[in-house]
């Protein structure tokens, strides 16, 4: 039985890979940055789940302490913990770099970055102690070096992660800790949705292509779960939208109508 931290997993992605992993069979460490936050979620998870294979522990994971608390509490509970999945992050209304809010540009930093390098740091600490295991981080828009116009902070950000995640690996080559990339993808969640929050035009109008790229998480979290505990090598990069199914996407979307924002995003 696998025990897994997941970041930023009260809501969106981070919550549909507590509940895949959950479904598998594994132990998991729900994470938010209130504890409010995490009760709820391991409440909603406690009506499918038994309770002594989730642990809550809220962590503001731009804080190196409370990211070194989680571990603690995690492996206190567990007592080993053998994935972690630095998930956290934060983005921005679509602006110019120059119109986003310096406050919001600030923690964005703090949480997709340093809250990911921080992350990094203490669980690859914890994991040559208990002698192994597994980090993954979060990839997302900018991590392959494409750019959007009114991205371009959050696109920074993902684009250090990859970088960092890259050299985490290499890093580690000589170990018993293995580093990994996770790619959901478009996943229609209130993480893109917020992002329009000011400009409902601007989401009408993407929303052509995130019907044909886009998916919801119950459909993108299992798979990346199977894919995390399937794997043992170090460096993986286990991605969900790769370019064969976006081309696939392209040539099927006059034939295969999507709505993905017909229920609420999740």
């Amino acid at each position: 039985m696998k025990t897994i931290v997941i970041t930023g997993s009260t809501r969106g992605i981070g919550f549909g890979l507590a509940n895949a992993f959950l479904e598998r069979d594994c132990q998991v460490v729900i994470s938010g940055r209130s504890q409010r936050s995490v009760d709820a979620a391991v409440a909603k998870l406690s009506a499918e789940y038994p309770d002594d294979r989730m642990h809550g522990c809220p962590c503001d994971v731009a804080d190196a302490a409370q990211i070194a608390a989680l571990w603690r509490s995690a492996a206190d509970h567990f007592g080993r913990i053998d994935i972690w999945i630095n998930n956290a992050g934060i983005g921005h209304p679509m602006l110019p770099v120059w119109e986003v809010d310096p406050a919001q540009a600030d923690a964005i930093v703090d949480v997709n970055i340093k809250g990911v390098l921080n992350g990094s740091r203490i669980a690859i600490q914890g994991m040559l102690k208990q002698g192994g295991g597994f980090l993954y981080n979060m990839e997302g828009f900018g991590s392959n070096g494409r750019t959007r116009d009114g991205i371009s902070v959050y696109g920074m950000s993902k684009a250090a992660v990859t970088f960092l995640t890259k050299s985490l690996s290499s890093e580690v080559s000589n170990t018993p800790v293995k580093v990994g990339r996770l790619s959901p993808g478009i996943v229609i969640t209130e993480f893109i949705t917020d992002q329009y929050a000011d400009d409902p035009d601007g989401l009408e109008s993407a929303k052509r292509i995130f019907n044909i790229l886009g998916d919801r998480v119950e459909t993108v979290t299992p798979w990346l779960a199977d894919n995390v505990l399937a794997n043992d090598k170090n460096g993986a990069a286990i991605e969900w939208l790769t370019r064969v199914k976006i081309t696939k996407r392209f040539l099927t979307a006059n034939f295969n109508k999507r709505d993905l924002f017909a229920e609420p995003a999740r």
